[in-house]
């Protein structure tokens, strides 16, 4: 008699952490819908994302143990130039969409110009979201479930920019198309769904990369 063995109870599973941040990503939703946010509030936000995944992969590589001692070691290397390589790349992603996106053409050169911009568009509450979004999953996938014992350095160090590449060319092409149409409550809310789509997406598969979601 053949019998048939239940599918696997990870088969399927999805981590608490994309429900988070799915949820967090409603955020930016509730303000175009109630606080009537523009192109340029969406895509501030989005860039204030960036600099918290970097900031978080900076944790994440420190926190890595593949129990190796060339790889520590070669963290003393890696994390800096990480800082200074990612920070710069997000310096100049936000002066570019100060520069395009900004009221009267906005400029900015400097960080403090960029920090003014997100307190006068008053996204802070959105970026606490996605702060406690990355923080959980930090908390719960990497410490808890154990995936700092799998990934490597050099891998995390160049995680975070496949990520951003591809979000942030779909967001900014979308900002530019909301921006055409003169930015109506319509096209914001495609342009969230369709990065909350990708963003799962990409969420999952790191997941599945480092052993936390099996594959289906």
């Amino acid at each position: 008699m053949t019998t048939v063995e239940p599918a696997s109870p990870d088969a399927r599973h999805v981590p608490p952490s994309a429900l988070v941040l799915v949820a967090a990503n409603l955020v930016p939703l509730v303000g175009v819908l109630a606080f009537h946010w523009t192109v340029f509030s969406v895509l501030l936000l989005y860039w204030c994302e960036n600099v918290v995944v970097g900031a978080f992969n900076v944790l994440r590589m420190l926190f890595a143990s593949p129990q190796s001692a060339a790889a520590d070691a070669s963290k003393l290397l890696l994390v800096p130039f990480f800082v200074v390589h990612y920070g710069i790349f997000a310096l100049v992603h936000g002066i570019f969409v100060l520069t395009l996106f900004g009221p009267g053409g906005l400029a900015a050169s400097n960080p403090a110009a960029l920090v003014s911009a997100v307190r006068a568009a008053g996204v802070w509450p959105a970026v606490l979201a996605m702060v406690l979004s990355h923080g959980f999953s930090f908390a719960h996938n990497y410490l808890l479930s154990g995936e700092f014992r799998r990934a490597s350095v050099q891998q995390l160090m160049a995680q975070p920019y496949a990520r951003v590449m591809i979000l942030h060319f779909t967001i900014l092409v979308g900002g530019f198309a909301a921006k055409a149409v003169g930015a109506p409550a319509p096209a914001l809310i495609v342009l969230i769904a369709l990065k909350t789509a990708i963003d799962l997406r990409a969420h999952l598969a790191e997941r599945q990369k480092l052993g936390a979601v099996s594959p289906p």
